[in-house]
């Protein structure tokens, strides 16, 4: 899309993926309205030249308010976290349906031209994640529906309502389905962190205290793809300007268990650490991966940056932050 003139509303702006394409957009020449519900001191990043709003969009009236005069939407909100959040406040990610729900009603009343949702893996079928040596989830492996409990039924259900919009009303919709982005200024401790970080805040820690003893969610065999955040933003935005109509994967298809994950990260510190492995703790399902096939026949788009080019960054950033805090306290 040409930016310069394109009046955008971001939705979970203050959050990881959405500071990072507000940053973007502004880049770009976009007049871009940042919106969030947490108060601004707890964005992950904040920019002046944004018109920054603090609204609940669960509520049917602030979606309209965050809609008001804008051509673009990306929709980004949601009650969300890593694998420890989601399996234990599955009723507060499915009303994250409000958002979207109140969103498309909004969009819709106002006239606005695109509307992109942020969908998740999670929506695909349980039953084709059960091996480490997962084969690649294409599209089609999200039906019959049996996603993960909660969250994944709740980005399912806001997948149709974007086509429903789409097919009844006339609302451009694009949807993309997201697999485990990760990199710089997002969570990396409290519980809603995902395994990049957590592993790269464990190892960080114990580089900066000597005890060079980690503990591991599960028994690290799990595999999952991880995608950086800058090739999120960019596939986001090309997903958008297509005209790709059904959901699709944007993630890499770069297969890793935790344990690899782990050597990676202990490599880039300099350190080795022994694992402790909590087989009780949330793992999700045993292998999730990218298939790219119709991502890259339909935009020639893959991931540019290398899991070890993107985990130093992470890791660089978050040792930063916790040597910051450390000076702090």
């Amino acid at each position: 899309m040409s930016t310069s003139n394109t009046k955008v509303v971001v939705t979970g702006a203050g959050g990881f993926i959405g500071g990072h394409l507000v940053a973007d957009l502004l880049r770009q020449g976009a007049d871009v309205r940042a919106v969030d519900i947490k108060p601004f001191d707890e964005w992950y990043q904040t920019f002046s030249d944004a018109d920054n709003r603090q609204l609940d969009l669960r509520v049917a009236d602030a979606c309209m308010q965050s809609v008001a005069d804008r051509d673009t939407v990306f929709n980004l909100a949601a009650d969300m976290g890593g694998m420890g959040f989601i399996e234990n406040n599955k009723a507060a990610c499915m009303l994250s349906v409000l958002i979207n729900t109140h969103m498309l009603q909004s969009a819709l009343g106002a006239g606005v031209e695109r509307f992109f949702y942020a969908s998740s893996a999670c929506v695909y079928a349980a039953g084709k994640q059960r091996d480490p040596n997962v084969t690649a989830l294409r599209e089609a492996d999200a039906y019959p529906a049996e996603p993960e409990d909660g969250y994944g039924w709740e980005k399912l259900f806001s997948e149709r309502m974007c086509r429903h919009f789409r097919e009844d009303y006339g609302l451009l919709t694009r949807v993309a389905r997201y697999h485990n982005v990760y990199g710089p200024h997002g969570t990396y401790d409290g519980g809603r962190e995902k395994a990049p970080a957590a592993i790269c805040r464990k190892i960080a820690t114990a580089k900066m205290t000597g005890r060079h003893e980690i503990e591991i969610w599960g028994d690290g065999e799990q595999t999952r793809s991880f995608m950086y955040i800058d090739d999120c933003v960019h596939g986001t935005q090309a997903i958008l300007d297509s005209n790709i109509e059904y959901a699709i994967n944007l993630g890499s298809s770069e297969l890793v268990s935790i344990n690899q994950l782990v050597d990676i990260v202990s490599d880039i510190a300099g350190i080795t650490v022994r694992r402790q492995h909590d087989l009780t703790a949330p793992q999700g399902v045993r292998g999730r991966n990218s298939d790219n096939t119709l991502i890259q026949q339909e935009l020639g788009w893959e991931p540019s940056i290398r899991l070890r080019d993107g985990l130093e960054q992470t890791y660089r950033w978050i040792y930063d932050e916790l040597a910051t805090t450390a000076v702090a306290a």
